[in-house]
Formats: C-alpha cells, structure tokens, sequence
C-alpha cells in the first residue's frame, strides 16, 4: 500500500506539453459503474452485500493533480487516492490488487453473493478513499474489504489485516463487528496460503490504524489486507503467480464464509 511519490514518478514524464493541457483529465471512477450484481441467487452467501475494494488505481500517477486533492477523513486530511508500490522488477500493486480481487468477485458470486468493486478498471483515476467508503456505506455492504499490498524494506515479509480504530464515536458500533470480521480474514488468510504473519508491524497478523479513510468512514463491517510485502523476494514471488494470487483469493473467499454464515 505504500506509495511512492507522484512527482518524483512524474518529473520526467512530459506531462506539461500543450496537448496533455487542452485534454480533460478523467474524473474517479464513479461508484455506480462498478455495481455488479450476482447471477448466481443461491449458495452459502445468498442475500449477502460484498464490497471488495482494490486499492489504488492503474491510471493515478498520471494524474497527479486529482489524486494529490486532500480529503477529510475525520483524523485529518489525506490525499485522494496514491499510487501504490511494486515489486522489484516492476509488477505494480494496484494490478494485484485488481486481480486479487476480481478472482475474489467471481468465487463469491458463485456463492450467491452480491459483489460490488469500488472501480471498474485498472486504467482510470481514483476513486478517493472517502468515495470508497462511501461506496460500501451506500451499499449497505454485510462486509467489505479493501485489497492491498506492502511496500516495507526488502527484509520484512508477511502479510497483516487492518482493524478500524474508534474514531470520535462515529464508527463505535460497527469497530467490534469490522474486528471480528478482522479475524476471520487474518485465519482463512493464514491458513489458506501458509503465508506467514508479518515480521515487521502489528502483532499476530493484526493491526489496528485511525489514519485511513476507508476504514474511519465505513459504517460497515470494513478491514484492510495487506498481502504481503512486494518488496520482499518470497512475498513478491507469490504476488507475481497466477497460482499465488488464486489461492489467495480462494483463502479470503472462506473467511468472507466464516464471518457471514
């Protein structure tokens, strides 16, 4: 999830020339177009909301004059939306995130869920993290997840789940729910791909932070994922396969099971 800096990725990139001036920038994607219902109406989800949101965006380093925009997020102002990391040789986050959670989407529709992606694409802009969780609140989602990787030091490995903090009493009664729901992930998680609790932050694969949007303003069950460190060589290495990347998603589809049965 962590990301490097827009004008640093974005010195070199021409972006001041006439033509990219006169040409509109493309606003966040918008949450209707990401609504997909299931087709499937029965199975061990039936009548239940997912939110699955897959962090970051392909086209934000673009478009730094967009996701560079503060947004409050009760705790303080944070950017819109950043670019994420990547691993070493260059396989970036948000198209994890993306195919992360598309595998996800598809196994919990065949479950009889109802999905809906906080965006459309991995080519557009954003959304904001306030608009993401807007996006589950407006959804009524039974649970929501928001899909990242790490960008820590090339030492540390793991992956950790994200707890919301009580924020001013804004999201008290949904914090106990969003830690159970916590757990749940962190198990399956844990026991679905052998990957080992993170090294370097939180205690126990857990950690709980009041700074991110997405979880501050969810008045829905919410929690972060950070699969791993993409910066670590086993971590990046699982990242990078098919077959790494479908057993994780197969591993997040049983704890959504586990919470919401």
């Amino acid at each position: 999830m962590a990301a490097a800096a827009v004008a640093g990725l974005l010195g070199g990139c021409g972006s001041g020339g006439s033509s990219s001036a006169s040409a509109a920038p493309p606003s966040p994607a918008p949450a209707s177009a990401s609504t997909t219902p299931s087709s499937s109406p029965q199975g061990s989800l039936a009548g239940k909301v997912i939110v699955l949101d897959p962090g970051h965006n392909g086209g934000n380093a673009k478009h730094p004059e967009i996701i560079n925009k503060r947004v409050y997020v009760l705790t303080g102002y944070k950017p819109c939306n950043t670019t994420g990391t990547a691993t070493d040789d260059g396989y970036p986050e948000h198209a994890f995130n993306w195919d992360v959670a598309n595998r996800l989407a598809k196994i919990l529709r065949a479950k009889g869920a109802k999905v809906v992606l906080t965006r459309n694409s991995d080519n557009g802009v954003g959304p904001c993290v306030d608009e993401r969780a807007r996006i589950a609140n407006r959804a009524h989602a039974n649970a929501t997840l928001s899909i990242h990787a790490d960008g820590a030091p090339p030492k540390d490995h793991g992956f950790h789940v994200i707890e919301p903090a009580v924020i001013n009493n804004y999201n008290d009664k949904v914090v106990p729910v969003s830690r159970r729901l916590g757990l749940d992930i962190r198990d399956a998680f844990h026991q679905g791909t052998g990957i080992p609790y993170a090294d370097y932050v939180g205690k126990n694969g857990l950690n709980i932070r009041s700074d991110l949007g997405g979880l501050n303003l969810a008045k829905v069950p919410a929690v972060f994922i950070e699969c791993g460190n993409m910066r670590n060589p086993g971590d990046a290495a699982k990242m990078k396969s098919p077959q790494g990347r479908q057993q994780m998603a197969d591993a997040l589809s049983q704890g959504f099971v586990t919470f919401l049965s």
